[in-house]
């Protein structure tokens, strides 16, 4: 649906329109120009019929020539009142405001009498009452149009009322909870061009969290910020977010909050939203700040540089954007020329130009001319002068920069790239030296070259190109194979000119025929000096920027998949290192993942008779039954041996399995100092092997030890900013451990230090208490480790777990008591806090429960007639659901005093079984006895495989035949995805389970081409 033009900067609407059209196009298949034309057809009268739609509208709209100027005779009197006409437009209407002031100029030149300056405010001032008063006329309708535009793929691990029974993590609870609108969407008309809510509407239970930001905080804010616009709306509209929503969320972040934290604890003040939405959020925020911070920077340098005038400082703070501030600040850069404009002005040309829009009558070009003066010495050197400042005027007006982006909107604006002169030039030369160079250099070169075929002769609209199609170019034009430009239709420039001339730029009275064309003369070098390369950087920033932005949310969902696959616990389990040369490093490890055995076997050289005997020995001296085999070279060879050692029985009375495992990462972690802390005996070949077979048994905590960089995981990871891809996946780290939960008592050092609230230095600590004074017994003990204060204290309570078996296994809690009474004394400052630390069990200190719920969790159990003693009992489940069942969860939070999200978390901690683990319902790893190859395929064959990895373009199935086959996206259709899954923007992930048929199968280039079938539950 086309996007309707909006009277914010045209950072905002464009940045909307790339995330819209990531997710519009997450599943249609999209490779040459000619599909691109094909698929677009339909919205193309979409389009279409959106413009004859809006004509009435308009005020009956002719189609004439200079059709841009008419409309806004008739619509100047209705503009207050055009919210009220069509509802669910009214938030778009204000883009028609800011030319009002124009037409009534058009009509009576001789009652404007405000300089040029002036016109200008007033329009930003009427542009900015009309942003601030749209909201509120139809915030229901807005919000669902908002909403539509945005990127899905949320996955959050809260446990919600709809989990209860298998406490399952929550899956888009923004969907989950969605409420009646005035626009009420059916729940299963989901289509996947049409992305999910990012945020719920607000809930009965919520309203009464609409708090905005104290006002000394607001106001604190506003003056760290000192920017025109107002930080909780300007965030509002750029992350599709309600204000007091994201009022919450500055208030919470201010306070030092973490994600996880106010994701599971404090889900009334963000309207349930899941982690990657709050994330999203926090990112525009700090993307604000940082545009503030850099705003006053350079306005401190202009300052001292002595050009700063009032005018331009406004210009600056007016700035939405890092885009819209470079624009203006560009021209003063130290080291760059002086412009042409500031020349101009430095001859005094500056009032000449004024009075040329002002009062041209008045004006004589040849009283400005100052013969032997470079620039003066004519009078055509002087209209020379003046067109430039008029052109850099022009260039920098928001009202008409406003206007080509919203011209532009409208039009067929596409990116085309082609194959560089200079990789032509290249590619001749290497054909001509063919022979001299070497052999490896130039087989590199015409890879990299044959890699970009597509592009060689590639075009499509911006509005429809796919992130995975932009970060590509992007790659090509870097390696200098690739020629990019963005192709602004010449209707644009013809009506821009002509709306320039006879409406914005018009002069006030009546002016010569020579100073008409001086004006022209500027509209037109501006358009091609100054606004045209504008408008291609914008655009071109905006794609990568979105694209950039889609391919990190691959990344994030595939890190999760991948770090909540489901540990295989209580067997003992061999790593295998698979290698050539260097033989096959194994490791067997404990169902505890302690290292019992390590050794090197030569399966792939003479002597294999010999080298399975050790194999069946060890295999069955520790009785180890699960194999995991790496999946890096001489993996098939490998799996080869097993498999026919087990088609054989060779190792009965033993039931032995094996699995292929990605060890991306395995190499770089065996050489890393924790490998070496860890592990400081053993050879780093064979710390590789430890590190395969504990990815198997406890994923979450073998991974978190690997920079996720190293995982092997999403596309294009070196066309990304590496900054922010770095955050979200740390975040996403912090994310898992914290939601899973860990035992404060076994849980090592470097898994401690991703639980939100704590980090490198207090996971020390922790680590170092606990040496020294024994196991936790409660969670109010961690107030007692050094470096722990309230606020670090308030965050990871909640996500550490005391389980009472463990701490049963561990030292004698006497011990530990008198530990515990000595520690207060030797910690300045502590003494107080110490002797009110109990030293008893607490059974909810098992639970997800917070210990500022505590009080409220004790309450409900007394009301429901259960006891601490009971938790995860089938009795305690039966009471409470009796409860549940005979009054619902509002009234029982009212009888508890509490609120209903609070109430369903405790309600989940109470009914939880003990050692309750939320991957126990994500998959397992497959452990298979057989083995098949690529040439055992065949087209038309049905299989069952699990996803390996997913891109922008497709997911890749492991089928076991040794190489990843792929789902393309057009593939993935709604009818084949489980109703929890339609609202993903590709629906599949790594870890999941899918039936899949054989399309086509190239064994030359190793590819396989799959149909999803379905979706394994």
């Amino acid at each position: 649906m086309m996007r309707r033009p909006r009277a914010t900067t045209a950072k905002t609407v464009l940045y909307n329109e790339n995330e819209n059209m990531d997710s519009d196009l997450s599943f249609s298949q999209m490779v040459s120009s000619d599909e691109d034309m094909e698929e677009w057809r339909p919205p193309e009268s979409t389009k279409a019929s959106s413009k004859t739609a809006r004509a009435p509208t308009a005020g009956g709209r002719k189609a004439a020539p200079k059709r841009t100027a008419k409309p806004k005779v008739p619509k100047e009197p209705k503009v207050p009142k055009a919210p009220k006409d069509p509802k669910p437009r009214a938030p778009r209407k204000p883009a028609a405001k800011p030319k009002s002031p124009n037409t009534q100029k058009t009509k009576a030149t001789t009652k404007s009498v405000s300089a040029g300056t002036k016109r200008k405010q007033t329009n930003e001032d009427d542009l900015g009452e009309i942003k601030r008063k749209a909201p509120n006329h139809c915030p229901e309708e807005q919000m669902v149009e908002e909403s539509t535009r945005m990127k899905e793929e949320r996955i959050s691990f809260i446990v919600s009322d709809a989990h209860q029974t298998d406490g399952c993590a929550d899956e888009g609870t923004s969907q989950a909870r969605l409420q009646v609108k005035k626009k009420e969407e059916p729940e299963e008309d989901f289509t996947f061009d049409e992305a999910s809510l990012k945020r719920p509407p607000t809930s009965q239970a919520c309203q009464r969290q609409r708090a905005t930001l104290p006002e000394s905080k607001a106001q604190s804010l506003r003056n760290e910020l000192n920017m025109n616009w107002d930080l909780v709306e300007l965030l509002s509209t750029l992350s599709c977010v309600e204000q007091w929503v994201c009022a919450n969320i500055i208030m919470l972040l201010s306070e030092e909050n973490t994600i996880p934290f106010m994701v599971r604890y404090r889900k009334d003040m963000i309207n349930h939203m899941d982690a990657d939405a709050v994330r999203d959020v926090q990112m525009v925020y700090e993307e604000l700040c940082a545009l503030a911070k850099k705003t006053q920077s350079v306005i401190q340098t202009l300052k001292k540089d002595g050009v700063l005038t009032p005018e331009l400082e406004e210009s600056l703070r007016n700035c939405r954007s890092a885009d819209d501030l470079d624009h203006v600040y560009s021209p003063y850069k130290k080291g760059s020329k002086l412009t042409k404009a500031r020349r101009a002005k430095a001859l005094g040309l500056e009032d000449a130009a004024t009075a040329l829009l002002n009062s041209p009558h008045t004006l004589d070009l040849s009283t400005w001319v100052k013969p032997g003066t470079e620039g003066l010495s004519s009078v055509e050197e002087v209209a020379t002068g003046v067109e430039h400042i008029l052109a850099d005027i022009i260039a920098k007006d928001p009202e008409t920069l406003s206007y080509i982006k919203t011209l532009c909107e409208k039009s067929f604006v596409t990116i085309q790239s082609s194959v560089s002169k200079t990789a032509l030039k290249e590619k001749e030369q290497e054909k001509h030296d063919r022979g001299h160079k070497k052999p490896g250099a130039e087989q590199n070169k015409t890879k990299d070259f044959d890699k970009f075929q597509l592009y060689f002769d590639f075009t499509c609209n911006v509005q429809r190109i796919q992130p995975h199609q932009t970060l590509a170019i992007n790659r090509g034009e870097s390696l200098k194979i690739l020629t990019v430009k963005v192709n602004i239709p010449d209707r644009v420039k013809s009506d821009f000119t002509w709306w320039c001339i006879n409406n914005r730029w018009r002069p006030k009275t009546f002016a010569r025929e020579q100073l008409n064309a001086i004006i022209r003369n500027a509209v037109e070098d501006s358009y091609k000096r100054l606004i045209l390369p504008f408008l291609t950087r914008s655009y071109r920033t905006k794609l990568t920027s979105a694209a950039e932005k889609e391919s990190i949310t691959m990344f994030v969902r595939n890190l999760r998949q991948r770090l909540l696959v489901c540990p295989v616990r209580g067997c003992v389990i061999m790593g295998v290192d698979p290698g050539y040369r260097h033989g096959c490093k194994l490791a067997i490890l404990s169902h505890t993942s302690q290292i019992l055995h390590t050794d090197v076997v030569y399966l792939h050289n003479s002597g294999q008779q010999r080298e399975a005997e050790k194999l069946r020995h060890l295999l069955i001296k520790y009785s180890c039954t699960k194999v995991v085999i790496g999946n890096g070279t001489a993996c098939r060879e490998t799996e080869s041996f097993f498999a026919d050692l087990i088609s054989r029985r060779y190792f009965h009375p033993l039931d032995v399995s094996y699995c292929i495992t990605n060890e991306a990462g395995a190499s770089i972690y065996s050489v890393s100092p924790e490998a070496v802390k860890e592990m400081p005996d053993l050879d780093p070949n064979l710390r590789s092997a430890v590190s395969i077979g504990r990815r198997v048994q406890d994923p979450l905590a073998e991974l978190v030890k690997i920079d996720p960089k190293h995982i092997g995981i999403g596309t294009y990871q070196h066309d990304v900013s590496a900054g922010a891809l770095k955050a979200a996946l740390d975040g996403v780290v912090q994310e898992c451990v914290s939601f899973v939960g860990v035992d404060i008592n076994i849980t090592s050092e470097t898994l401690m230090r991703h639980v939100a609230g704590l980090n490198a230095g207090r996971a020390r600590s922790i680590a170092e208490w606990r040496e020294k004074n024994g196991p936790f017994i409660n969670r109010e003990q961690l107030k007692l480790v050094k470096g722990m204060g309230p606020k670090s204290f308030q965050q990871c309570a909640g996500f550490i777990r005391i389980n009472p078996q463990t701490l049963n296994s561990a030292k004698p809690s006497a011990e530990c008591g008198a530990a515990v009474q000595e520690k207060p004394a030797t910690k300045k400052g502590r003494g107080k806090a110490g002797g009110n630390i109990p030293t008893s069990l607490n059974p909810l200190d098992q639970t997800c429960i917070h210990p500022e719920s505590y009080h409220v969790a004790e309450r409900f159990l007394s009301f429901v007639g259960g006891s601490v003693d009971q938790i995860g009992s089938a009795g305690l489940k039966h009471c409470v659901e009796s409860k549940v069942n005979t009054s619902c969860i509002e009234e029982l939070a009212k009888k508890v005093d509490t609120t209903p999200e609070t109430l369903k978390l405790i309600i989940d901690g109470l009914t939880q079984p003990p050692g309750f683990d939320i991957r126990q319902n994500f998959g397992q790893a497959d452990f298979k006895r057989g083995i098949v190859s690529m040439s055992d395929l065949r087209v038309g064959a049905v299989l069952t495989g699990r996803v390996d990895n997913t891109a922008l373009f497709g997911a890749f199935v492991d089928i076991g035949v040794g190489r990843s086959g792929l789902i393309h996206k057009s593939n993935i259709t709604l009818d084949k995805l489980p109703v929890s899954q339609r609202r993903r923007s590709l629906a599949l992930g790594p870890g999941e389970r899918v039936e899949v048929r054989v399309l086509n199968i190239d064994i030359q280039r190793g590819r396989i081409g799959l149909d999803l079938i379905r979706v394994l539950q």
